[in-house]
């Protein structure tokens, strides 16, 4: 059995999830916590590569022992969820995880399971500060705009729904992006206003490089009547990325839930 943590994290100090050399990254700060707890090396596969500086409310990982690494483990025939019972894992962990880092629950799952590729769905969140004046404390967890009325926010939303369905989502992926397959479904895709925040929220099998900050900047283009809503299907089918709206900074983008049922 694997060992599945669900995990929420603030990115805006780590250069995203993938391990690599140029930078702290949500990966490698889970890799070392669990050496810290449990002693030995772990294999640690992620339900998605996160960019530098987005955010997630419910993000899903596998750890499994790196017997290649911990070559002392040889002939131990203890999984990873035997040695901690699994309700104690989260607190055993976030003694050696910073504080924008947490593990939310614990579980066990077989072998062939998967974080990223046994998902059937996922939900992102894009999350916009709808004031006249910047705010300092949601720096760095909202992209800042002026204010909109409620006919923008009619418009934005006309432009998520024109989304929906199952489509080449060329046209919303970064440009030079080595993606072959760029046909995804949405299955819900809507904008709504709480409080001073406007949130674009999509679901969708799956998503291309940049894909959810760039849908958020073409819903926001069409709130600033830059884009009408009514262009978006064409913007789809000619699959054209100069045609879509900007790409938004990360620091908006949260992953808000993976479902694997």
């Amino acid at each position: 059995m694997k060992l599945l943590l669900t995990i929420a994290f603030d990115g805006g100090a780590y250069c995203g999830w993938q391990s690599q050399t140029n930078g702290p990254t949500i990966q490698r700060t889970i890799n070392k916590a669990l050496f810290e707890t449990y002693g030995f090396e772990c294999l640690v596969t992620g339900c998605s590569r996160t960019d530098s500086g987005v955010h997630a409310r419910r993000y899903f990982l596998t750890a499994e022992p790196d017997c290649t690494r911990s070559p002392d483990r040889t002939g131990d025939t203890r999984g990873i969820v035997d040695i901690i019972p699994l309700e104690r894992v989260p607190r055993a962990l976030n003694v050696h995880l910073p504080d924008d880092i947490a593990v939310i629950s614990a579980n066990a799952v077989p072998d062939s399971f998967h974080p990223r590729y046994s998902a059937k769905r996922k939900t992102y969140e894009y999350v916009f500060y709808d004031s006249a004046e910047r705010n300092p404390f949601y720096r760095g967890r909202a992209y800042h705009i002026q204010p909109i009325d409620n006919d923008a926010l009619r418009r934005m939303n006309e432009a998520a729904t024109a989304m929906i369905g199952r489509h080449d989502f060329r046209a919303f992926m970064a440009s030079g992006s080595s993606i072959v397959d760029t046909v995804r479904e949405v299955t819900e895709c809507s904008v709504r206003r709480e409080g001073d925040f406007i949130i674009f929220c999509v679901t969708a099998d799956g998503f291309l490089y940049n894909m959810v900050r760039i849908m958020a900047g073409t819903v926001l283009a069409a709130a600033r009547g830059k884009i009408d809503a009514s262009d978006v299907k064409k913007i789809i089918e000619l699959r054209e990325r100069k045609k879509a709206g900007d790409t938004l900074p990360p620091y908006g983008l949260y992953l808000k839930d993976v479902v694997y049922l």
